[in-house]
């Protein structure tokens, strides 16, 4: 007997063709395609009659049998699928059947009409399907009559109902071509069943930014290809999958490219400036990451250029470059991969080597003025000092016989000249420059004037006739005019008679012969020191030590003008006291504590004559008092205050003194 044979369907380049199987083997249906079995009862019981595959359920078998062997009423037919549904999301389930029919999405019943009908109905169920893969069952069944069935599933992708975005895609690759310096990118197809298509995303590596690069129109396919600008710059490509509800997946794996390097750097703009010591200054606008510069230097435009050395900056210092030349120069900037710029030539006349002047100095003998300069390496070491005195207006700078020799040592970076004119008249100022002289015999412009004199280290003569007088509002003291020529100011100071810190009091004018410590008298002793001070601030006073012995100075025992009895000062105020520009006393007072409380203020004035505290407020002050001003405070003398918080039971307490020292009009 001749094996039995079934006939199954399957796709083949999404066309259902019909595939000769034996009848023992197992029906298998390439998934979406869905496998159907067809069953002699309304119960899917036993074995199916038949069982092929069918890649869409829309059938209409009338009042007939589904298959051969079937009969025309009371028959069931099942489909199966088993697929991927990507991300998932909100799906259409919509169906219509004579007779009945139910849907099954992972063996959960999601559509159930059954029973047996006489007209066709109809039911369209929303379910919102996982990401991956999920089954779907079909069960159908016709017990009389017509027999009709139709189904589907369809994504729902309005924006207002799927918000679920798709899965990344996978499978990223790039390959770079260097000759056409195009990127190429590649995945693998997304799965998701609204896929509308794909945007590409690029970033310069080392940043975090992303640019899309596929413009404005999704791309349908699994490929695409960007030419990038040969500069040597890595980026990073990925690409992400739209859905047909505008929801965009996550990238996919970055995939780096390098792009070939044949970009040349950009091309420096030099300029050339001279300084007197440290050489020709070069500069050039660029200073790129990676990129070297060349520097060289030729006698004439279209001259041999010989290399300087290599800059990794933006500017370069030719040390050697000749004086009374022109040189040309040229800078070449190269990258790492070998690409190069070649800036314009620029020329640069370098002046003779002006010397740079140094403040002068002075011999330790007062015998001559020193003058100081510095070179460049590349300088004569010739050098003429030039010679005028600043009173004359019309005076000619003169040669000055002024042996040059050499300061330091021979392997400093920027030699250092010098020279000594020992034929300066004293008390007279001059004015100086130097020059440079070539092996050729020309001389340089002059450098920068400094001025100087002989120095003058003799102080003035001792200050003489110093006295003191004891007032009641400090010592007064008073000295003869200082006959110094050249005297520019007095300066006081003060220490302890028994030894102590000397204490800086007054620096006076000339012509100034008094001065008044306005000290509160309290029976101390002080010795005074009063000193002159020459225009070149020669003195005779040092705080290093004592001060020289022939530095006038006088011993001072001040009155004791302290009161003789003070109240215990326990109220919790502080007080202070000054003068102001009227010679008033001025009070003022803050509290200590925390509870302040009073119910006002009593201002107090020590009287010396009487030996007693003399109150100035006929009533006490508001409680919120905190000044007090005295218009009859006495004076040329020391005054001392108190104040006394006033209790609500007229209680006092009072504060510590506060002396106000006021001298006489004038003083």
């Amino acid at each position: 007997m001749a094996a039995a044979t079934a006939v199954v369907l399957a796709t083949a380049g999404g066309l259902l063709t019909v595939v000769t199987a034996p009848a023992s083997a197992a029906t298998t249906c390439v998934s979406p395609v869905f496998k159907r079995q067809f069953f002699a009862n309304t119960t899917f019981s036993g074995t199916p009659k038949k069982t092929d595959c069918d890649s869409k359920i829309a059938q209409n078998w009338g009042t007939g049998a589904p298959a051969s062997g079937l009969p025309s009423n009371n028959f069931g037919v099942r489909w199966t699928v088993t697929r991927d549904f990507g991300s998932g999301g909100p799906f259409a389930l919509p169906v219509s059947a004579q007779d009945g029919i139910r849907v099954y999405l992972d063996n959960v019943r999601k559509v159930d009409l059954w029973k047996n009908v006489t007209t066709t109905v109809k039911k369209t169920v929303n379910v919102t399907i996982p990401s991956g893969r999920h089954t779907l069952r079909v069960d159908f069944v016709n017990w009389t009559g017509t027999a009709n069935v139709s189904f589907a599933y369809t994504p729902r992708t309005s924006a207002t109902v799927d918000k679920v975005k798709p899965l990344a895609p996978t499978g990223a690759a790039v390959t770079y071509d260097q000759a056409a310096s195009k990127a190429k990118l590649t995945w693998a197809k997304n799965k998701e069943m609204d896929l509308a298509g794909y945007q590409v995303y690029r970033r310069l590596k080392g940043t975090e930014d992303y640019r899309r690069v596929s413009g404005g129109t999704l791309v349908t396919g699994t490929s695409f290809t960007e030419t990038l600008a040969p500069t040597g710059a890595a980026y990073y490509y990925e690409v992400r999958a739209v859905d047909k509800a505008g929801n965009e997946s996550a990238g996919s794996a970055d995939k780096l490219v390098t792009t070939v390097d044949r970009t040349a750097p950009l091309t420096p703009v030099l300029s050339a400036t001279d300084d007197p010591v440290l050489g020709v200054e070069l500069d050039w606008q660029d200073d790129t990451y990676g990129v070297t510069y060349d520097v060289y230097r030729a006698a004439s435009a279209d001259g041999t250029y010989e290399k300087l050395g290599i800059s990794y900056g933006s500017s370069r210092t030719d040390e050697t470059a000749p004086y009374g030349e022109t040189s040309y120069y040229k800078v070449v900037a190269k990258d790492a991969a070998g690409n190069t710029a070649t800036s314009q030539v620029v020329s640069l006349a370098r002046p003779l080597a002006v010397p740079t002047m140094e403040s002068p100095g002075t011999n330790a003998e007062e015998t001559g003025i020193t003058l100081r300069w510095k070179t460049s390496k590349a300088a004569p070491t010739q050098y003429r000092a030039y010679r005028w005195e600043l009173s004359d207006a019309d005076a000619v700078p003169a040669l000055v016989t002024c042996e040059t020799y050499r300061v330091g040592n021979e392997a400093d970076y920027y030699p250092e000249y010098g020279c000594t004119d020992y034929s300066a008249a004293a008390r007279t100022a001059y004015g100086y420059y130097v020059t440079s002289v070539d092996s050729a015999g020309r001389e340089s412009a002059p450098s920068a004037t400094v001025q100087a004199g002989l120095r003058d280290t003799t102080p003035p003569p001792a200050v003489t006739g110093l006295t003191h007088t004891n007032t009641e509002y400090g010592t007064v003291l008073e000295w003869d005019e200082s006959p110094a020529p050249d005297l520019a100011r007095y300066i006081v100071h003060r220490a302890p008679a028994d030894g102590g810190n000397h204490e800086w009091m007054a620096t006076l004018p000339p012509g100034t012969t008094t001065f008044t410590d306005l000290n509160v008298p309290n029976d101390e002793y002080w010795v005074y020191f009063v000193d002159a001070v020459d225009t070149y601030n020669n003195s005779r006073y040092t705080t290093s030590g004592s001060p020289l012995v022939d530095v006038a100075n006088v011993s001072v025992n001040e009155f004791e003008l302290t009161p003789s009895q003070s109240p215990e000062p326990t109220a919790p105020w502080s007080l202070t006291a000054a003068a102001d520009e009227s010679a008033h006393a001025k009070l003022s007072w803050t509290c200590t504590a925390a509870d302040c409380t009073t119910a006002g203020f009593h201002v107090y004035r020590w009287d010396r004559a009487a030996a007693q505290y003399v109150r100035l407020t006929d009533v006490p002050l508001a409680a919120d008092a905190r000044t007090y001003t005295d218009l009859t405070t006495p004076s040329a003398t020391t005054s001392h205050y108190l104040v006394s918080a006033v209790a609500a039971n007229g209680s006092e307490a009072f504060s510590g003194l506060a002396p106000v020292v006021v001298p006489p009009s004038g003083a």
